[in-house]
């Protein structure tokens, strides 16, 4: 893969977790990566560390819902470096609520982030990647949005990020601008370490282990990266096999067929 030299990148919740990993790995490999969160002092933290070890990086709060909070972000980045070249829609809530439980506000709230928050970031992003020569959109979804799953605002948020990407994909190709989808499984951080859902789900999962933000973040760097540049509209699982066989793999464990 190459590397991203003279690239500018947008991560937005990349101020811990998921998005720190996709934030710290685009600035490893020569990006100048801006940093884009409401996490203030974990954000400006991140961008002070990627500093210190010789990367570009800045942080920006941004609050995804707010168009307002976008534009600024775009004039920032544009005084910065005068161009984008790679969005990564990464910022998103979960809820953990049933169709019954859960309220309205919820609802409304989890999918402003989720997928209101990325349906701005491509509208606020696309005329400045257009000037810089085209780029790429990645938008982080999930597994989840390819079955039902336990928290309706958020499942519908991921299967609506789906749509949104080959929609966005299909306009914007004429601009040279790539917009792709990753769908991770079950991955740990610091946020969701101790959750009990963890090691049912790890022992449904044919690989066996919860996947690593490391790895997210390589395959969102593939898919910004040239390498990827025929690929567009597309959705790709990352999940250690839960989504292609998990049902079916516990049936199997619990009647002898697998040992």
């Amino acid at each position: 893969m190459d590397g991203f030299d003279g690239r500018v990148v947008i991560v937005t919740g990349g101020a811990r977790g998921q998005g720190e990993a996709e934030a710290r790995l685009f600035a490893e490999r020569g990006a100048a990566v801006m940093i884009a969160d409401v996490l203030h002092e974990e954000g400006e933290a991140l961008a002070a560390a990627l500093t210190g070890q010789g990367s570009e990086a800045r942080f920006f709060r941004l609050d995804v819902t707010d168009p307002e909070s976008w534009s600024v972000l775009i004039a920032e980045t544009k005084n910065w470096k005068s161009r984008l070249d790679i969005l990564v829609n990464n910022a998103g809530i979960i809820n953990r609520t049933l169709v019954e439980t859960t309220s309205l506000a919820d609802w409304e709230r989890v999918l402003k982030v989720n997928l209101t928050g990325a349906f701005l970031g491509i509208q606020s992003t696309s005329s400045l990647m257009a000037e810089s020569g085209g780029g790429a959109i990645v938008n982080i979804a999930s597994n989840s949005g390819y079955s039902g799953h336990y928290d309706p605002a958020y499942t519908a948020s991921k299967w609506g990020l789906r749509g949104l990407t080959k929609t966005a994909a299909m306009e914007l190709a004429p601009k040279n601008i790539r917009v792709n989808a990753v769908c991770p499984g079950l991955v740990v951080t610091g946020l969701n370490a101790h959750s009990p859902h963890l090691q049912p789900m790890i022992a449904m999962t044919p690989m066996q282990r919860s996947g690593r933000p490391e790895e997210i973040a390589e395959l969102v760097a593939f898919l910004a990266s040239d390498v990827a540049g025929f690929i567009t509209g597309e959705d790709f699982v990352i999940d250690g096999g839960f989504t292609a066989g998990a049902a079916y793999r516990r049936v199997a464990t619990e009647t002898g067929i697998l040992a």
